[in-house]
């Protein structure tokens, strides 16, 4: 005779979300004993786990966690957003916030590696697959910390689909303090404006001529066709980053500039007052790549009459201090993975075979 009934079946059911059938079987494999019918529940799901492991999983969601100094951004992904909307898949990205940020865990591998309530993580993992009934990647992560000089915010958007981290090193704990609000902002701006990297220093110098060289390609392509529909030409940049404007490259500018000036027949004692601003011009027509992919470098949008690092600086001023932005992590859900699209009229004749 059985040694469990309706009420343990239940109780089994509540405390690990399997189903009904299998709830039962775990009793009946274990006689009763409800720790050795979890224990069966749990290599029965490992089992089932493992099956979905082989489903590409590029939906899901990004958390951040943020906590005095300290900033924590992971992805989770899913096989559907449908699940990465329910609560069952919420309460795993909180588990993982928590437990990574706790242990001060700084990249995905080193969660997946980790120990979780005294089980491996892979173990909790499965056995959420089991449950949840979808594959689930932690996939990426990345880990803040800094002093008490060091200013950190991050920003999750409404869809949890983007997120960002950033820090920003100050003059002081005071400075620190008063910008931790104005990097809640820049990090809503980089989860907008999709910066790769957070200054044109960070560029690899064969990128940037690489990248000259497609867009004067292009710009020159474009003016074939505006030339025959008699519309006005596209500049055709000789330089795309600051990282091309040498001291002697910027000189030559300024000499030009000059001449453009002495042609124009503009006074020469006035020549202080116009130089600045048409070198700013220079810089700005010579800069595109940093303007879309270096965050510092972008106009701001909340403001776009200056950029990021110009709003910093202002914000910091204005503090009574100073402050740089040095790190920031952005993480959009599904960003790499690659999705094989099914042909579902050959899937169908194929199960039919």
């Amino acid at each position: 005779m059985a040694n469990f009934g309706p009420k343990e079946i239940k109780l089994l059911r509540e405390m690990t979300d399997a189903g009904m059938m299998d709830c039962k079987k775990a009793l009946t494999e274990a006689d009763g004993d409800m720790e050795k019918a979890k224990e069966w529940l749990r290599d029965q799901g490992l089992g089932a786990a493992a099956k979905k492991a082989g489903k590409v999983a590029a939906e899901g969601a990004i958390g951040v966690k943020v906590e005095g100094h300290k900033a924590l951004i992971v992805e989770i992904n899913s096989q559907t957003d449908f699940v990465a909307q329910n609560e069952k898949f919420k309460n795993v990205m909180k588990d993982v916030l928590d437990h990574a940020f706790a242990n001060e865990l700084k990249s995905a591998e080193e969660i997946n590696a980790s120990t979780f309530n005294g089980q491996p993580f892979s173990d909790y993992l499965s056995l959420q697959i089991a449950t949840i009934g979808e594959n689930l990647v932690v996939r990426r992560s990345a880990f803040i910390e800094g002093d008490e000089t060091t200013a950190v915010n991050g920003y999750v958007h409404a869809n949890n689909q983007v997120g960002v981290i950033i820090a920003a090193k100050c003059d002081s704990a005071k400075t620190a303090e008063a910008m931790t609000p104005a990097l809640r902002d820049v990090a809503m701006h980089a989860a907008a404006m999709r910066p790769s990297t957070l200054s044109y220093k960070d560029f690899d110098p064969k990128y940037v001529a690489e990248e000259t060289q497609g867009r004067i390609i292009a710009i020159e392509k474009e003016n074939e066709e505006l030339a025959r529909l008699g519309k006005t030409l596209k500049n055709v940049p000789k330089y795309i980053s600051m990282m091309q404007l040498t001291d002697e490259i910027m000189a030559e500018a300024e000499a030009m500039l000059k001449e453009e000036l002495k042609a124009e027949g503009k006074p020469e004692q006035i020549w202080d007052k116009i130089l600045p601003g048409k070198i700013a011009r220079f810089i700005s027509d010579n800069t595109t790549l940093d303007q879309e992919q270096c965050l510092l470098d972008q106009k701001f949008v909340m403001d776009d009459s200056k950029t990021v690092a110009e709003y910093i600086q202002d914000k910091a001023k204005a503090a009574g201090g100073t402050c740089e932005v040095v790190t920031f992590v952005r993480l959009e859900v599904g960003e790499g993975v690659e999705v094989v699209e099914e042909d579902f009229a050959a899937e169908v004749a194929k199960q039919m075979a």
